[in-house]
Order: structure tokens, then C-alpha cells, then sequence
């Protein structure tokens, strides 16, 4: 009988072996061969294998989905948005006119394509794209004000950036993090969001003297979001939300035009960097790059919760054996990093960071980076060259209600979920209240400093930690982070320790 069974278990560990041995296309399945669609997306989340610093190529190692426009859609809208935001606010301080700001968004927009292409889509697929440091923004009245020269900052930002990187300090401090810490987080990001683009909403609906038409879109925009978690079509929110909401809006009369006609921008860094052209500052001197040294450290140093909180909402939304296909948080950081040390040569105005308006729709719809990553890039190019797309995606109808169902909403759904089970609701209230005394940098290196120091949250889990991991390497982080906030003055009521900064 031995002689006989023996044959037959070297047969069944053959397909075993083999399954094991194949890539992505032999995995690959037709969608007919499903049940239902979303089976089909999580089974491809599954078979994908993603390669590091090599070639990872459309239909070899992925496919295109109709689910990957959706993630591109909300990443290019935010992309114009925030760079804009960005862009104008540099501007006003230095000032450089409207022209300026349109053209550097297209330029961003250009620079942006190209190391998306080279990174998330085909280097580096576990990286999400390099977005735009978004909570940089209110610091940078500040910096200009203290003489500091946007060059110097990109540049700072992207080494200090790529050292965290190298270092796989981003993975660490997200490996420190509790569930209740990131939940508490998730939930503050998304609410306050939520209440700003609400807000915003209803300041647009005052200016045009028509109060009503915020109500009505925000109240029908509600109502479809409901019906699209109902019917399991939420990866749908962000272009039906966006088409509810312009419609609603043009059809109740308000006002809207395209203004920004086909063109392209001034491709020469020589250009931008001119003392008579572009930035209008010329090259940074060491002074420059000296004065911008703070605040480019706590610029890297907000990343870790930016990117923590992006990559957990993956990891609630995939289902298990996914972990290849999850964002990496070092892989991003060094994406990021050296997206922002060529963009700030080249002449952009865009800090970079995890790319929020992406991932997060990518994540609900069930799709992994490198497909939405090249639908995105093309999205922008056609958006920079084009030029009318801008002026649909930055009108306030469009742009609110594409941010509240397609970043802020689950952000707080993710929160939510996250805080559901054990002690994790004291360490999420915590982060809220820390975080609405400072900002959220400070309220997650507060909060984790007293998490796994065990004042807070589970004990057991403190318990298990290392010297190092409960309370060195969190208070350094907590102490470096406090030092920067109170020498720039973000510490409310405390001027800034380094006088000049404020002169």
C-alpha cells in the first residue's frame, strides 16, 4: 500500500508547487469566471506579485479595470486643487499674479505625470503617488515671511525625506502605532474635512448670493451616497457626486464658464528660477536654506501619520492575503522624496506627500496602485494641456462634494472601524483632543508617546514592548516635534522662539 499511496501524494504536490511557482498572468482569471465583481477585484488584489526597482508592466503584472478611472479622477481634481492652493499662497506674499499660479499648476501637473509613470506605475507599485503636503499650506505665509526660499524648502524636505526613508524610520513609527492612536486619527482628519469643505461650500453659495444651492447639493449628495453604500457601488461616489453636484448647481443658475483655454507652460527651470521670471528670487543662497531648516524637518516629520493613515484604510478596505499589494510606506516616502527634490529644480510649487485623493477611492474601489497610477498621469497631462478640466474641477460644486464622498467620509468610516473593539477609545479621544489644541503631528506624537507608555489604551500591548519602542523612541519623537512647532511659533498662544522667523 506504501508503494502505491506514495505516487499518488508526489501527484497532488506537483499543482501544489506549481501554483505557487506561477505570476500574475497564469493566475489571472476572466471576470465571467466570478460570481460577483467584487470577487473578481479581490481575487486580482490577490495573484498580483509586485516587483521592487524593476520592471512592472500593464497586462504582465496588472490589468486595467473600468474601477481604476474612478481613483484617478479624484486624484487629478485634487491635484489641481491643492497645488493651486499651494501655488496662491506663495503667490499673494511674493506678489506674483494670477498668471503665475496657472501656469505652475500646469507645469506641476506635467512633473507630476512623469515620476508618477517612472514610480508607482512602474518601478516602484507599492509606492503611492507623490501628492501635495496639504497641512504644509497655513505654514507658508511663515516661511516666506522669514525670508525662505521655496527652493531651499523642496530641496531640504527631499532629503530629509529620503534619509527618513533609507532608514525605514516612516515603517517603524507606523509599526509603534496603536489601532486606537491611527483611529483616533482617522476620525479627526475626517471630520474636520468634512466640517471645511461643508463650510467652504456654503461661503461660495454666500458670495454668489444664492445660500440655497449648497443646501440642495449637499442634501442630494447625502441621499446618493446612501443609495450607492446600499446597492455596494460606493467606489462609485466620486464621479456620480461630482456630475450630481455641477448639475444641480448649473441647473439652479449658478454661475460658471471656462476660462483656461489649450496651451502649455514654460518648461525651462532656468525660466522659474530667473530673478526677473517665474519666482522673481532667483537661486537660494545658504541663508536660505538655513532659515527654511525647521520647518522642513517638521514638514517630513508630519509624512508618518499622512502616510499611516493611508495605508491602514488599504488595509481595512482589502480582504486577507493582500499584504504584497499594500502601500509601502518607505517605498512612498522615497517616491515622494525624490519627486520633490526634481520638482523643486524644475521650478514647481508643489511639496509632496502621499496622495490622498487617490488612494483612498483606489482603496475603496478594491484596485491596487500601478493601473490608477498611469490613468492618473494621463488624467493630468490632459487636465495641464487641455486646460478647461482645471476650471471644472477647482469650481466649488465639483471640487467639495469629490473631497467629502471621496477622502473625508471614509476617512471617518475607517476611524470608526478601526476603534470598534478593545481599549482603543481612550487613545482615539486623546489624538481628537491633542490634535484640535496643536494640529495632528502633534496629536499622534502625543498620543502614541502615552499609548505605549501605557497611560492610555491597552496595557497589555505597552506590556510587551521594548525599552526603545515604549518610551525612547516615541518621546524623541514627541521632543523633536514640540521643539520645531514652538521655534516656528505653531504652538498656540507661545511666540516663536527663534524671533526672527516672525520679522
Amino acid at each position: 500500500m506504501g508503494n502505491i499511496s506514495n505516487p499518488t501524494h508526489e501527484q497532488s504536490s506537483v499543482p501544489q508547487q506549481n501554483e505557487d511557482e506561477l505570476n500574475y498572468e497564469q493566475k489571472h482569471k476572466p471576470s465571467s469566471d466570478f460570481n460577483t465583481r467584487e470577487e473578481y477585484l479581490e481575487h486580482e488584489l490577490q495573484i498580483m506579485a509586485p516587483k521592487r526597482w524593476r520592471p512592472n508592466l500593464p497586462f504582465r503584472d496588472y490589468r486595467f479595470e473600468p474601477e481604476d478611472s474612478i481613483p484617478a479622477m479624484a486624484g487629478t481634481i485634487g491635484k489641481v486643487v491643492m497645488v493651486g492652493a499651494i501655488a496662491a499662497t506663495f503667490a499673494a506674499p511674493l506678489g506674483l499674479d494670477e498668471s503665475f499660479i496657472l501656469e505652475n499648476v500646469r507645469y506641476e501637473l506635467l512633473i507630476a505625470s512623469f515620476f508618477i509613470i517612472i514610480f508607482s506605475g512602474f518601478l516602484l507599485p507599492t509606492a503611492n503617488l507623490a501628492g501635495t503636503h496639504g497641512p504644509l499650506i497655513p505654514l507658508i505665509p511663515i516661511v516666506v515671511a522669514a525670508g525662505g526660499h521655496p527652493m531651499a524648502f523642496g530641496l531640504l524636505i527631499g532629503a530629509f525625506g529620503l534619509m527618513l526613508a533609507i532608514s525605514k524610520g516612516g515603517s517603524m513609527l507606523a509599526n509603534l502605532t496603536s489601532k486606537g492612536v491611527c483611529g483616533g486619527l482617522l476620525l479627526y482628519l475626517g471630520f474636520v474635512g468634512t466640517i471645511s469643505q461643508v463650510k467652504k461650500l456654503f461661503t461660495w453659495g454666500e458670495d454668489i448670493g444664492m445660500t440655497h444651492v449648497p443646501f440642495v447639493v449637499i442634501l442630494c449628495t447625502i441621499i446618493l451616497y446612501a443609495l450607492l453604500e446600499h446597492w455596494r457601488k460606493r467606489w462609485l461616489a466620486v464621479p456620480l457626486s461630482c456630475l450630481l453636484g455641477g448639475t444641480l448647481a448649473f441647473a439652479m443658475g449658478a454661475p460658471f464658464e471656462f476660462k483656461t483655454g489649450p496651451g502649455l507652460p514654460n518648461l525651462n527651470p532656468m525660466y522659474w528660477w530667473g530673478e526677473n521670471s517665474g519666482w522673481m528670487l532667483g537661486l537660494p543662497t545658504v541663508e536660505s536654506f538655513v532659515v527654511v531648516l525647521p520647518f522642513a524637518i517638521l514638514a517630513v516629520a508630519m509624512w508618518s501619520p499622512d502616510f499611516l493613515g493611508h495605508q491602514v484604510f488599504q488595509k481595512i478596505s482589502y480582504p486577507e492575503r493582500t499584504e504584497k499589494v499594500q502601500m509601502n510606506i518607505d517605498d512612498t516616502m522615497t517616491s515622494a522624496s525624490i519627486r520633490q527634490t526634481f520638482g523643486s529644480l524644475l521650478g514647481g510649487a508643489n511639496f509632496a506627500s502621499s496622495w490622498g485623493t487617490y488612494i483612498v477611492p483606489a482603496a475603496i474601489a478594491k484596485r491596487p496602485i500601478p493601473a490608477g497610477a498611469l490613468l492618473t498621469a494621463l488624467f493630468c497631462i490632459v487636465a495641464g494641456l487641455w486646460g478647461y478640466p482645471m476650471d471644472l474641477a477647482i469650481w466649488q460644486p465639483v471640487l467639495c462634494v469629490a473631497l467629502v464622498v471621496g477622502v473625508f467620509i471614509p476617512l471617518l468610516e475607517a476611524g470608526m472601524e478601526m476603534t470598534r473593539e478593545g481599549k482603543t477609545t481612550q487613545s482615539a479621544a486623546i489624538v481628537v483632543f491633542a490634535s484640535a489644541l496643536v494640529n495632528p503631528a502633534f496629536g499622534w506624537s502625543l498620543t502614541m508617546l502615552l499609548d505605549n507608555l501605557g497611560l492610555v489604551g491597552c496595557k497589555e500591548r505597552s506590556a510587551e514592548l521594548t525599552k526603545m519602542t515604549r518610551w525612547i523612541i516615541p518621546g524623541v519623537m514627541f521632543a523633536l516635534l514640540t521643539t520645531v512647532m514652538a521655534s516656528v511659533g505653531m504652538l498656540p498662544g507661545i511666540p516663536a522662539l527663534i524671533s526672527s522667523f516672525r520679522h
